[in-house]
């Protein structure tokens, strides 16, 4: 159960796009694999933080018309909020108090999880910069 599983600290091991044909596209404003830390507490508050490793070079921001998704902006994006588990659909929904694109304050994005031993995978429906459609897969290790 996620509600169980869920909280906790992790970091992320690959952030993968893959179109509905199979085709894998680079999300450039972050990449596949930026750093990132993300944290769920046990009282049903989330803190997440993500940075292109490379900021040496200027990237383009994150598209700001994804669906279900915020946006990066100088190969960092940054949220935090509070968040519900819904066990039986295995989803964890995100209300975002604070976000580093305001346009993304208030936004609630829902997320397919699922949790084994201290590997968590996210899946989430989006778009890539071009507007096409994408599944968005995130491989985290537990911390600690």
């Amino acid at each position: 159960m996620l509600s169980t599983t869920l909280p906790g600290t992790w970091r992320l091991l690959s952030r993968i796009d893959v179109t509905a044909s199979g085709e894998r596209r680079e999300e450039r404003s972050l990449g596949e694999d930026p750093l990132a830390l993300l944290i769920y507490d046990r009282s049903g508050n989330f803190a997440a933080q993500f940075m292109r490793r490379d900021r040496s070079v200027d990237v383009p921001d994150g598209p700001s018309g994804a669906k279900n998704n915020s946006r990066a902006q100088g190969g960092y994006d940054a949220y935090f909020g509070t968040y519900t588990i819904d066990d039986e659909a295995g989803c964890v929904t995100q209300t975002l108090l604070g976000a580093l694109s305001r346009e993304h304050v208030g936004a609630v994005l829902t997320r397919a999880m699922d949790v084994q031993d201290d590997t968590l995978v996210i899946r989430l429906e989006t778009n890539a910069a071009d507007g096409i459609a994408v599944t968005r897969t995130l491989t985290w290790r537990r911390i600690g």
